[in-house]
Parts: structure tokens; sequence; C-alpha cells
């Protein structure tokens, strides 16, 4: 292993991705302890040191932000708008046929949806930043602590302030596609990945103080598992056969050769975790907004919202989150892989499935696999996000579990991506990858 990485070094051109992709990491976590223009940076830390951080509503971005986002800091809002935004144009590919055409010009017409994702990633950054700053100023970022997080509550520091976390992120937007263009891997998922990965010392020093090392290496163990099992589903895939006809084009002989279509056991990744996590903290959003008055009580619905869907140690709420991960692993998958669309690229090339005719038989058969190989693929996502829930319950440590749901997925997909990136890099310039 070592050698290997020593070899990775030793390639100069090789060299200076990695080391240009490690300097924009260390950038980015600058970043997030680099307290925002009017915030009270001792305040903000005596309030986390005591415990008094945000509830579910705010976990997810707060993961993605790699803890920025409770500090307030210039990265405080993390890669969450860019991801939003990626999300909101895929989908607008299925309802908008514009979209979809830009989509299928290629480089040129992709290169515009980038654009669109770029402006809108600032939109939606303006508006995540209004939002953390509305909730900063009110108390609710970091419920129960008494001591003012922006003391000086004016218009001008609060537009400076806001203005401050938009640049910062579109400057993690920038950074990312630096990371793309001239390191190694994607460097959205990348800064994902380190955000995720900086936690985990934090969390696991928390569960060894508060529940004993007994629990800790019971923690350790269930990771490596989990960890097991998320490598190990994330390489299968059922290969389709697909087998090319021989046609003469002039002299040449073009065609009969043999390949295979690779459908993955989880093609939705880690978005319907993301999908339902989101829908589920709209009720208590909503929630939220609806509190009676001093002396009036609580409405029926909210009461309901509040003891039900708010508590991720919850059987309603477990059940809920697993039924829409499937919902949406069947969705996402319905719009990411086009049968029809595959059979007929498989046609006009003169492609065919051994057994089965070309043209609607073959994207029937696609629909088939595919419509059961996502059965097994959602109950493993589900399976693996409710593993902090459960951690909850038994060992009551999910506030600081870090082996499952979105983070270890993350983290996993992310490694295995950007490990194959470096071997296919070195297997250019030397006979050997980076793993024998």
């Amino acid at each position: 292993m070592l050698s290997a990485f020593g070899r990775a070094f030793r390639t100069p051109d090789l060299r200076r991705k990695l080391l240009f992709t490690l300097a924009i990491i260390t950038i980015f976590r600058l970043g997030a302890f680099i307290p925002s223009p009017g915030v009270n940076y001792q305040n903000v830390q005596q309030c986390l040191q005591n415990g008094q951080t945000a509830g579910g509503l705010y976990q997810l971005v707060n993961l993605f932000s790699g803890g920025a986002l409770l500090q307030v800091s210039i990265f405080a809002l993390g890669i969450m708008p860019y991801i939003t935004a990626s999300i909101i144009v895929q989908l607008l590919r299925v309802v908008i046929p514009r979209f979809q055409e830009l989509y299928e010009e290629g480089a040129s017409g992709q290169s515009k949806l980038t654009q669109y994702t770029r402006y809108l990633t600032i939109a939606l950054g303006l508006l995540n930043a209004t939002t953390l700053v509305s909730l900063a100023r009110s108390g609710q970022l970091l419920p129960g602590c008494a001591l003012p997080i922006i003391p000086d509550s004016s218009i001008i520091t609060t537009i400076l302030l806001i203005i401050t976390l938009t640049a910062g992120t579109g400057l993690i937007m920038w950074m990312g596609e630096l990371v793309t263009e001239k390191g190694v891997g994607n460097g959205m998922s990348l800064l994902i990945f380190t955000s995720i990965a900086a936690q985990f010392p934090t969390s696991l020093g928390a569960i060894w103080s508060s529940q004993g090392p007994g629990t800790f290496f019971l923690v350790v163990i269930i990771g490596l598992v989990t960890v097991a099992l998320v490598v190990f589903v994330e390489q299968s895939q059922r290969r389709i056969p697909v087998q090319y006809a021989k046609r003469m084009i002039g002299r040449r002989t073009v065609g009969g050769t043999s390949t295979y279509i690779p459908i993955k056991v989880n093609m939705a990744g880690v978005i319907p975790v993301i999908f339902a996590s989101s829908m589920l903290y709209l009720p208590g959003l909503i929630s939220q907004f609806n509190q009676p008055k001093a002396g009036e009580a609580l409405a029926p619905w909210v009461e309901w919202i509040n003891n039900n869907l708010t508590r991720g140690d919850h059987p309603i709420y477990m059940a809920l989150y697993f039924a829409m991960i499937v919902f949406f692993t069947y969705f996402y998958v319905a719009i990411t892989f086009n049968p029809e669309e595959v059979s007929d690229n498989m046609k006009k090339y003169g492609g065919f499935i051994p057994g089965i005719r070309a043209g609607k038989p073959t994207a029937d058969y696609l629909q088939y696999v595919l419509s059961r190989i996502t059965l097994p693929g959602a109950m493993y996502l589900g399976f693996v996000a409710l593993i902090p829930l459960v951690a909850l319950v038994l060992i009551n440590a999910n506030q600081n579990f870090p082996f499952g749901g979105t983070s270890i997925l993350i983290m996993v997909g992310v490694g295995l991506e950007t490990v194959k990136q470096i071997d296919a890099q070195l297997q250019q310039r030397h006979y050997e990858g980076l793993l024998r």
C-alpha cells in the first residue's frame, strides 16, 4: 500500500494534481473555522460546548458543512446549495423539454446546464443565508442558549453577513470545480467527503467520553461491518450481455463484439436518503411556524407532529423514513435510467440482447430487470439510513454516531471513485495501478 502511494507521488503530473487537491481541501477546512463578520465566536463556542445544538432540522446541512453551520463561519452553508441546485436542474430535465434538449446536445448544451446550476446555487445560497441569519438572530439556531450569537442586529451588519455567507457558497463551488478540472476526483464530492470525515474524530471522542470504552469499541465494530456492507453493495451490479452484429463498411468488418450493460444494485446513490430526510424535515418546520401564543393550547395536528415526526427514535418516524427512501429510490432510478432510450441506442448501432428481440421487447426486458434489482438496492439504502436511528434507541448515540446513514454512503462512494481515478491515471504511466 505504501509503495503504491509512493509511485503516485513519484509521478510528476499526478503529484501536482494530488498536492493541488490537498491544498484546496486545506483552504476549505480553514474556512469552516473563520467566523463571519458580526458573529460573536466566543458565545458560539460556549453554546456548542454546553451541548446546545440544533435538532434534526439542521443536522443534514451541518453534516455537509463539516460543522461550519452551527459555528456560523464564512463557509457555514457548505456545499448544500450546490447539491440542491444540481438535483433541481436534473429533475427539470423531465419537466422542461428544453433542458433535456440541452443535455442531449453534448458538451455545449451541458455547459449551459452547468451555468444554470451555478446561477441557481447563488440564488439558493442567498435564500439559505437569509434564513440562517434570521435563525441565528432569533436564537432558534442554538436553542436553549441565552448568549447572543449576533450582538449587533443593525441592518448593515445583517446585509454584510448575508453577502459573506452567499460569497462563501460561491467560493466553495468555484474550489470544487477547480479540483474537478485540475485535481483528482470530483471536486464537489471530495469537499463533502472532507466535511464528513472531519467530524469523525470528534464524534468518536464524544462516544468514548459519554458512553465509555465498551460502547466505543461496539460502535467501531458496527462501523467496520457497515463499511464492508456498503462497499460490497456499491460494487455489485447486474451485467446484461449485449451482442453487436457484424456489418460491412467498405472493405472493413465492423461489429461482432460482445459487451454488457452494467446495472448497479444501488443506481440512485445517496439521493433518496437526502430526499427522504428533506421531506421529513418539512412537517417539523411547518409546526415551528404554527406555535400558539402564550396561554393558548397546541393545535392537535401540531401536537401530533411534535410527538411523532420530530424524534428519530419514534417508530412512526422510522417507518415513514424507510418507506420514503424506498419510494424515492424507484422514483430517481426511473428518472435517470430510460430503458427505451438505451434500447433505441442499441438498435441504432446493431446491438441486441441474446434471446431478446430489438425494440420494445428489449426496453420491456430492461425495465423488468431494473424494477427487480432496484428493490434490494432500496431496502439496502433504508437499512443503512436507519442505523443512526437504531443507535439512538440502543446506545443513545445518534448525535455522535458516525457510521451510518448519509455520511457512510457518501464517504465510501467518493472514496471508491477517487481511488479508481488515481488507479486509472497510474495505469496510463505504469504497468501497475494504485492497488495490485
